[in-house]
């Protein structure tokens, strides 16, 4: 490993992405999708307005521009000739996992080509070496094993090619010049309830045979909760931020990576949840401001929030968790799981039915057949963590409260050591729990026949899930001391946009239907 891509390095502490949770579009975009070129001026508008540290550049699951280092600097020279890219700001390209790629897998070596590019491009720029582009982020990492290939394909692959023999003693660097970087960093993100659960384990190997002075992983929030439900997502990210820590002590800095959406089922990072988000997840490097943070909320607040995550951060340690404790959470998340699972497999053809109307605000590929992956739980296939939220936000079942009956199955051992490592649970569902709407709940049971046949399912296992949610929502308001429902103006107004939409679901009435689950959208700021 090249030395210089960690002397004086500085660790970013916001990472602007491409998740599209926004209800609102942009003021400077003027279509409803963003991409092409509007995904580079929003690059600069992260760095230059709202003042994020880095940006996710994602070729994971959509087509991508490989060429983002020069546009930007030719066209916003004058921001970047005093903000080095790769120095004072970064660009950290998302790439795909082969593993799971279908016919597209080789989309990972186009990428990775492009490094050395970016370089070239950069150091003539400002007429000294710069390297714009020196870590890459491979999501769906199970094993060490990948991260190390990656690693090494980089090296073997890429680098070593320009000592490789053209004509007569003419080699390829003689032909087209030096490839620099030498070395690639490589983040790895774990999404699966294992990969998060024994996180050192994929980390370790990696950390022996490569040796980096500074080791940023990446831990998704978002697809744990829609894959194990959202207790169980909470828990599983505590879990390895504490066995990253215990890694750390012994073998260097490690640099944790949340992925967090704006509401709490996909981890509620928002400008007006800052406080409560940065004591309930200690232990942070970074954390990725996703469409809905910036899109969604005043610009003014959007940037104080920002500037406040690029002063607080990195936030401390995290809690240890004993072998002891790990066992009592770990008979927590089996329960958690398994109560999930059984309630979204019944679920999910009215959710799918109901996903098809949430806008896409990107141009992605579709997760399915000879080009990619699917999102499959407990045997059924899901949108997106975000489409599915914003579905059941829509029809005001938020997310979070599938399979909360468990916590009225938990030990008096269990609840003491949930309520210990997950501190704020009560100010979270408070908060979700107002998005309630029990008159939606009742209307789609008296309506089971319509609604069941308009989502392709059985009237009878509708009517036993949506009863197994009312006792969700009952279990939650016991244990919590809580009220479910709207409170105040927006939240009734809020509920009444699902109702709506509800309505216009079942008569088929598409333009309405949208129109109600954008207008809901708006109002509790995000999609999903």
């Amino acid at each position: 490993m090249s030395d210089s891509l960690d002397k004086n390095r500085i660790i970013p502490n916001t990472m602007s992405t491409q998740h599209p949770d926004n209800a609102s579009n942009p003021e400077w975009n003027k279509e409803d999708v963003i991409n092409g070129n509007a995904e580079v001026l929003e690059a600069y508008y992260a760095y230059s307005t709202l003042g994020c540290q880095e940006v996710m550049w994602d070729s994971e699951g959509k087509d991508t521009d490989t060429r983002v280092s020069r546009k930007l600097l030719q066209k916003y020279w004058e921001y970047f000739a005093s903000h080095t890219i790769g120095e004072d700001v970064f660009l950290t390209y998302r790439i795909p996992n082969p593993k799971i790629e279908g016919a597209e897998k080789k989309i990972i070596v186009e990428t990775l080509q492009n490094i050395p590019v970016a370089s070239d491009v950069a150091s003539m720029a400002y007429k000294r070496e710069i390297t714009p582009i020196f870590e890459v982020i491979l999501p769906f990492t199970t094993e060490a094993k990948e991260v190390i290939m990656l690693f090494n394909y980089y090296k073997k692959a890429i680098v070593a090619a320009e000592d490789a023999s053209l004509y007569e003693s003419t080699t390829v660097k003689d032909w087209i010049g030096n490839i620099k970087p030498k070395a690639i960093k490589v983040i790895p993100l774990v999404e699966d309830f294992d990969s998060i659960l024994h996180v050192d384990n994929i980390v370790l190997p990696y950390l022996k045979a490569i040796k980096p002075k500074q080791q940023r992983v990446f831990i998704a929030r978002s697809d744990p909760a829609l894959n194990y439900g959202y207790i169980c997502a909470i828990l599983l990210t505590k879990i390895a931020l504490s066995k990253l820590k215990a890694l750390e002590k012994q073998h260097g800095e490690i640099h944790p990576i949340l992925g967090v959406g704006s509401k709490p089922f996909r981890g509620h990072l928002s400008p007006d949840n800052i406080d409560n988000f940065l004591e309930e997840y200690k232990g942070l490097s970074t954390v990725t401001i996703q469409s809905a943070f910036r899109y969604d909320y005043p610009t003014e607040q959007v940037k104080e929030g920002i500037q406040s995550l690029n002063q607080r951060l990195p936030n401390g340690n995290p809690e240890t968790i004993s072998p002891e404790e790990e066992e009592n959470l770990l008979g927590i998340l089996h329960k958690c799981r398994l109560q999930y699972e059984r309630q979204i497999e019944v679920l999910a053809p009215f959710i799918n039915s109901v996903a098809a109307y949430v806008p896409q605000r990107r141009a992605r590929k579709l997760h399915i057949g000879l080009f990619g992956y699917s999102r499959c739980v407990a045997g059924v296939c899901l949108p997106r963590a975000i489409s599915f939220a914003a579905a059941l936000y829509s029809i005001g079942l938020p997310p979070e409260f599938i399979g909360m009956k468990v916590l009225g199955m938990l030990t008096d051992k269990e609840w003491s050591t949930l309520s210990k490592h997950y501190l704020k649970i009560n100010s979270d569902i408070k908060l979700i729990g107002e998005y309630v709407s029990m008159n939606n709940i009742n209307m789609l049971l008296e309506m089971s026949r319509t609604t069941a046949k308009r989502a392709g399912m059985n009237e009878e296992k509708l009517r036993e899930a949506l009863a197994s949610i009312v006792e969700d929502l009952n279990i939650v308001e016991e244990k919590l001391s809580l009220t479910l429902g709207p409170k105040d103006i927006a939240q009734r107004k809020h509920e009444n946009f699902t109702n709506n939409f509800l309505l216009s679901y079942l008569q088929k009435q598409d333009a309405e239907a949208k129109t109600a689950l954008v207008e809901s959208a708006k109002l509790r700021k995000c999609l999903g």
